[in-house]
């Protein structure tokens, strides 16, 4: 089979393994390809919400201070090279084909129940490349979880832990004490850690499990000021600001008030509160895919635009909470637009719209795959003239697909 498809297929193939929490075997991939990551300077971010923010706007600010920098995050939108990016700009396809095909004649030979996950064999392959190309200092964002992630095999200069909510539990835990053990496993002896703000449940998880490991930790108190210009829009994106120049702080970097000022007016992260063109009309495109996101789009909606309806375009994935979710964002919405996500863990826009409130006031797609095409060309003919702006939302992976269309690029459906 790895002899037909081509390296960037055989990898994707690989999601078919599911998720295995646990190190050994990336212990034993990274060992095979010669421990690249310990070469590497890192940044490691852990947290449930706002954990991409973070990166993209250290990786920008290290950047504008003239550093070679490598950038690590997931998922992807449109490209499977967003993952993995060098100086700004994402890894070349043939320069990942050919670290793929390391990985697949690395692992070709091992036992299946050795076999690497799809997450395992993207980040060793970032490791790989971030060493091979020279990177000066390299930002993480972990996928899920810290403790058992696999990018938790890096050495790391400096951690950050932004706000944790409830997310992933079937993974790491039930309550919010559990989820914080998990992400603060990040934590080393030694190593500074900044934290963002959290509610009282998560901080004192988090601040245990530093005292125990022995980790430094300086605690957010501020956001961003509203004077210093930034290329994020959205007043909780100010305290994802704080907690990178804080993290690169704490790891020693000192960037002139020159490299401090161009890294934050030129930093972008896709898919965040991102402003599009629709036939006309604004489409503003955001990932938020659990409660605390929602509720932090919502209150970036009312800054923006004020008591200005939007027309919602949602879609969620089935182990999320679509009616707490849509509680929050419909106040915003005149109308509301159910949408399947291009993925097997899409919630069925008929079962969205059983939820309390929606009756008679919202439109579902059926369809499972390439709904949002159809979505889009319906809400084109339905639309009334209103000129009120469209707000996509409730997962990433919507907002991936909706690029895709905007774009014209190909589109990848994917489960993690």
């Amino acid at each position: 089979m790895s002899s037909v498809l081509s390296p960037l297929d055989w990898l994707i193939a690989t999601q078919s393994r599911g998720v295995h929490p646990g190190l050994h075997r990336m212990e034993c991939l990274l060992a095979a390809l010669g421990n690249p990551e310990r070469k590497l300077r890192c940044l490691h971010v852990a947290g449930t919400n706002g954990k991409g923010s973070v990166c993209a706007v250290a990786e920008s600010v290290l950047r504008s201070m003239g550093l070679r920098t490598g950038l690590y995050t997931s998922p992807h939108l449109v490209k499977f090279a967003e993952r993995i990016r060098i100086n700004g700009e994402n890894v070349g396809d043939d320069t990942i084909d050919a670290g793929i095909v390391r990985l697949r004649e690395i692992t070709e030979e091992w036992r299946e129940e050795d076999q690497p996950t799809f997450f395992e064999l993207v980040t060793a392959l970032a490791f790989d490349l971030f060493d091979r190309e020279g990177c000066e200092v390299v930002v993480l964002e972990t996928g899920l979880g810290g403790r058992l992630d696999a990018t938790n095999m890096a050495p790391k200069i400096a951690c950050a832990i932004t706000p944790i909510a409830l997310d992933h539990s079937e993974w790491l835990g039930e309550t919010l004490t559990e989820i914080a053990r998990e992400k603060a496993g990040i934590l080393r002896k030694g190593v500074p850690a900044v934290i963002a703000p959290q509610v009282e449940e998560a901080a004192a998880a988090l601040s245990a499990v530093a005292e125990m490991v022995g980790a430094p930790c300086e605690w957010v108190e501020a956001p961003l000021s509203p004077e210093i210009q930034l290329g994020l829009a959205g007043s909780y994106q100010r305290w994802n600001a704080a907690v990178a120049l804080e993290m690169i702080r704490a790891a020693g970097f000192k960037p002139s008030p020159e490299a401090l000022e161009a890294g934050l007016r030129a930093v972008c992260w896709p898919g965040r509160f991102q402003r599009s063109d629709f036939h006309g009309t604004e489409l503003v495109l955001d990932g938020a895919h659990n409660l605390h996101a929602a509720r932090q789009l919502a209150i970036t909606w009312r800054e923006v635009y004020g008591e200005r309806p939007c027309r919602l375009i949602f879609g969620a994935l089935a182990d999320k909470d679509p009616s707490a979710m849509l509680a929050v964002l419909m106040p915003l919405a005149s109308e509301i637009f159910l949408v399947p996500v291009a993925s097997p863990r899409s919630l069925d826009p008929a079962k969205i719209a059983l939820g309390e409130g929606l009756s008679g006031c919202s439109h579902p797609v059926p369809k499972l795959y390439g709904a949002l095409r159809e979505a889009f060309e319906a809400l084109r003919e339905h639309d009334s003239g209103s000129g009120a702006p469209f707000l996509l939302t409730g997962s990433l992976f919507l907002v991936g697909e909706a690029l895709s269309l905007l774009s014209g690029e190909a589109f990848l459906p994917r489960s993690q």
